[in-house]
This record gives C-alpha cells, structure tokens and sequence, in this order.
C-alpha cells in the first residue's frame, strides 16, 4: 500500500470555496489512482491536508486530474483552486499550480511546477501522457483564445492632489508646458533635433530672444540643445461633430530649447504641417492668449496621441497581443508562460469592457473615423526598437537631457536572468518550437513583420531576454508612466482638452481670453472629463511589479531570481523617495509602490 499526501489550497477571494464534490486521481508512470473525493471542502475552505491511498507506488508522478460534481440539488458553485501540493511515498514534494475556476463537469488535468521549454521537455518527458497532455492543452487554448486587435483603455491611480493644484496655478508657464514632455503623461515624443524640418521655417532672428545672449539658433542646435516634437500622424485626421459644429485637431510642431538651468521651454509652435500665411509660427513674444491657444492646440493634440496610441495601442493593445500569444503558443508548464501569465492578469477583461467606450461617438474630437485611422497609421510605422526602452531613447538623443525622470526611472527596471537560467546556449533557443510559434503569433496579431524592425526569429538568448523585457515593461512599467498620472495632469482641462471647439488661430493678434474660454469645451463636458479622470485614478489591483502571488515556478534558482528582483525593486523604491523629496513636482509614476503588474484599468 502506498500512501499519497495532498494540500489542497482555495483562493482567499470570496466565494472561492465550494459545497460541490471535489474527486483527485493521480498519474503516474506505474498507473493511476482511484478516483478520491476530497471531502470537507465548504465555503470556509482555504488549506487543508488529504490522503490518496494505492496499492503501490504510481512511479514518477505526472499530473492530477481534479473534477469536480454537484452537490444535491444546489446550483452551479465553482471553486477557484490554487494549487495542490503532492508528497509522494518516496517523499518528493511536488507542486501543481491551478490558479483557475472550475466548474462542475469540467475534467482539469494539472502538470507539476518546474518549467520546461519544448526541447527540455521532449528530451526529459518522453511519456506519452504528457507528450499528449501538451498538445491537448495548446489545442485547447488555441481553440479558446482568438485574437482581438482592438482594445482600450486610460487611467490612473495614486492622485496626489497636490499635482492637479500645481497644474491649475502653473499651465500657463512655459517651463511647466516643456516639463510635461519629459515628465509628464506622454515622455514619448520629444527627440533632440540637429536639423530643422523643411516644414517648419524657424529663422535664428524669430527665436534669439528666447536663447541665451550671445548663441544662435544653428549653433544650440549642434550642442544638442534643441529639441523637437512633430504632430505630423495627425495631418489630415478626420474629425466628429458636436451639436453640428465642427471640432478641431491640430497637426504641428514645436521647438523647444534647453536653457543652462536646464529648463524644457518651447519657442516656436506652428500648428499646421504646412507653412503658409493662414498658419503662421506663434512665438513667446506674440500676444499673450495668441501663444496660450496655440499651447493649447499642440497640448490637444498630444493628447490625442497619448491616448490613442502611446495608452491604447503601446500598452492595452500590445499587452492584448503578447497575452493572447501566451495563451495560444505556450502551455502552462513553459516558462516563459510562468514568467509572463502573472503580468496578464485583468488584461482581456479591462480591454473587451472598455473596448466599446473608446470607439463610441464622443469624449473627444476625434470620432470613430479619425480614431480608426490614427491607429492605422501608427501600426504602419510602429518599430521593434521604439518599444525597446533604451533604444528609444538613444534614438531620440535623449540620453543626457537632465530632469528626464521617466527616463532615468525606466532604464533601471530591466532584467534577464529567468530567461538565462532557462535557456542554457543559443541553441536551446533555435530548437523551441513553441517560444517560435509565440514570436509569430505575437507578429500575425500586430500584423507586423520583420521590416519594421521585429525579430523574424530568436537565435539567441540576448534576444530572447530583450523580447521578453520588452513584454513585460510594455504591460507594467509603460503603462504606469502612461496611465498614473491622468488625474494629475489632465483633470484640469485648460492643460490639455481633447475636445476643441474652435478653429486654431490663423493669424495673430485676434485672440483674447475669450477665444481660449469659447475653445475649451462647455462646463459639462469639462465635468466629464475631470469626472472620468478621476474614476480611473483609482487603484484596481493591489499586486505590484515584482509581486507572485501564484506559485508557478517550484525550483529553488526561480524563486532566487525572483527575491533578488524584489531586492532590487525595494533600493529603487528608496532612491526614488530620496529623489522626489528634492523636488517641487515629485515624479512618481514608476515608484515599483505604484507600477501594478499588468495592464488592469
């Protein structure tokens, strides 16, 4: 007689318990065991200790079967089971992670906790239990998940009240509208510029008097001390009706320059690709509400762009595609598909709920044409290297620019060592089939191929390791960059509106405060807006970057890793603090206190 210990463990969330009939059978190599009910679960359950008795040992163990049958008459009770430990007779523990409903007449097979790419596994699992165990698994999930190509999403959490109070007495200060193209809710578009766009006539006499005495527009543009930021996407982009007026977008360019102080401060706006008289370039000397409406139109149109495309589709819709590939291409006991299913978690949930209010009629100038075909565009232009962190930056010549905080918060987030301990030489990685199929479907769902830079294939480790930090910080890190500080910076709508209702301004000198008041949207637009940026400030989640609450990886190195990334999310938590502490505008957005583990709201 050989005797097996099982601790079964439900999900501390409500409800997870069940009255149902909970029945195991174990597999192994020599056979299997009975079918055995687990009773004593109840709606309080959370660990308890089991006993499988078999007239002799079933060898190595493989998987365990769970099902689960109604209780009496009693309606459907699922139960969220989230792991069974196994000690066998020979005394090895093993884990089998679940961390999944399950419903009554469903038969859930689960493999045990150590990860196996597709070549480890064919080398060291040759039964053919667990050889078709894969194959039905990946089937399944295939079958189960389609993908999607739209999603949506923006939010936010930890409003520090102090911000949107900074925001509304300072929006009008030059040096706080540069601020917010480094620091604020959209860091990705800004790039150093060497050479004026043939587009944008900026002449050395219309901005001297905004460059320290003595230098000349050509001479700082070759000490990398201006900077550019180009609307174009947005040229020709439709836009929607409100009451059967018009709304309006821009498409422009501005100029900024880096003061010795260090100051971000723009000196050039035009707010239409192309120059002609009905669209001149808005100075710092021009009238006063002349240079705030055209502040106001590139900050609109900025964004329009965060939200669409550096929110919506770098960060909800991407994270959509590398969840659905995950799921499709790579069975549970992959582990890669342990490393990244965590970073997963509320993804397709939060992108197919709000999928809906994104596309819909109103909330900003844009309708559904415009907004379909912004998207468009940026997919058809979307490179490899511009979701690399460091690429991007060093491809926007913002390597040195100083009180570049995302920056410097964002480049200390990256590691590769899961990757490394799983794939021991290049070689490994050529022969997995699997992490292969993940690659293309990741490229099949983005409609992308290897001209924009993606990799047609891994044939390394350093590749693999740059891919998969690219997933991860695109679902977690990115996303708080992009989505944490909405409340703060656009709950007061003079800063930035995404709704325009008056033309831009053709010519100078016409304007007054009640130009900028009649283009702003109406009071209860504007409630709306304030209004939504606030509900989706809230924290939805409380796992954070770094956190496993699911137990998927049972080998000591992993769990390792894993603490040694803890260690070093907590120095980096204390650097930032140490850091914010100096500053007037604290930036806190990718304080791992912060930065949730997946894409969630």
């Amino acid at each position: 007689m050989a005797e097996y210990k099982l601790k079964v463990t439900t999900g501390a969330m409500k409800h997870a318990g069940t009255m149902d009939h909970i029945y195991v059978i174990l597999l192994g190599t020599e056979g299997q065991s009975p079918r055995t009910e687990l009773n004593n679960l109840g709606i309080d359950f959370i660990t308890r200790a089991y006993k499988v008795k078999t007239s002799s040992s079933l060898g190595k163990l493989l998987l365990v079967k769970v099902e689960k049958d109604p209780f009496l008459l009693f309606p459907e009770d699922e139960w969220y089971c989230s792991k069974i430990e196994v000690t066998t007779p020979e005394d090895e523990e093993i884990v089998f992670p679940c961390y999944r409903w399950i419903s009554r007449g469903e038969f859930v097979e689960l493999r045990g906790g150590k990860g196996l790419t597709f070549l480890k596994y064919n080398i060291t699992n040759q039964h053919p239990l667990l050889l078709n165990h894969r194959k039905k698994e990946l089937e399944y999930k295939k079958s189960s998940y389609q993908s999607v190509s739209e999603n949506l999403n923006f939010a936010v959490w930890f409003p520090t009240f102090i911000i949107p109070e900074y925001v509304s007495e300072h929006w009008k200060e030059d040096d706080f509208f540069g601020f917010q193209f480094l620091n604020g809710t959209n860091p990705n578009v800004i790039k150093c510029c060497s050479k004026l766009p043939p587009n944008f006539p900026v002449t050395d006499e219309m901005v001297r008097p905004f460059l320290e005495t003595g230098t000349t527009l050509e001479k700082e543009m070759e000490e990398g001390n201006i900077f550019l930021c180009d609307q174009k996407i947005m040229d020709g982009i439709p836009t929607r009706q409100k009451d059967g007026n018009h709304l309006y977008v821009a498409a422009g360019l501005c100029l900024f320059y880096k003061n010795p102080e260090g100051k971000l401060l723009p000196i050039a706006i035009q707010l239409y690709q192309q120059p002609s008289e009905q669209n001149p370039i808005f100075l710092p000397s021009d009238l006063e509400t002349d240079w705030l409406l055209a502040k106001l139109f590139f900050r609109s149109s900025d964004l329009i762009q965060h939200q669409t495309l550096y929110h919506l589709m770098h960060t909800h819709y991407l994270a959509e595609v590398f969840t659905v590939a995950t799921f499709r291409c790579l069975p549970t006991i992959h582990p890669l598909y342990k490393l990244l299913i965590p970073h997963f978690r509320y993804t397709l949930h939060v992108n197919i709920l709000v999928r809906k209010l994104l596309l819909s009629p109103g909330g900003a100038s844009l309708g559904v044409e415009g907004l379909t075909e912004l998207m468009r565009r940026d997919l058809s232009q979307m490179t490899y290297s511009s979701l690399c962190l460091p690429e991007n930056i060093t491809e926007r010549g913002l390597e040195l620019i100083p009180n570049f905080y995302y920056r410097d918060d964002a480049l200390k987030l990256f590691a590769k060592a899961m990757v490394e301990y799983y794939y021991s030489s290049d070689s490994d990685v050529i022969k997995d089939i699997e992490l292969f199929q993940f690659k293309c479907c990741c490229c099949r769902i983005m409609d992308s191929d290897s001209a924009t830079g993606f990799p047609s294939c891994f044939n390394t480790i350093e590749e693999v390791a740059k891919f998969i930090t690219m997933v991860i910080f695109r679902v977690s890190a990115q996303h708080a960059a992009v989505n944490n500080g909405q409340y703060d910076y656009n709950s007061w709508v003079p800063n930035g509106s995404l709704l325009l209702c008056k033309p831009p301004p053709a010519t100078k000198g016409q304007s007054s405060m009640q130009t900028v008041l009649e283009t702003l949207p109406d009071v209860e637009d504007s409630v709306k807006i304030m209004s939504a940026a606030r509900i989706l400030s809230e924290k939805y989640t409380d796992v954070l970057l770094g956190e496993f609450p699911e137990e998927h990886f049972d080998e000591p190195r992993p769990k390792e890793i894993i603490k040694a990334l803890q260690v070093d999310l907590y120095y980096l938590r204390e650097e930032i603090a140490a850091r914010n502490s100096q500053l007037e505008i604290p930036y806190t957005y990718l304080n791992p206190d912060v930065v949730e583990n997946s894409v969630t709201i």
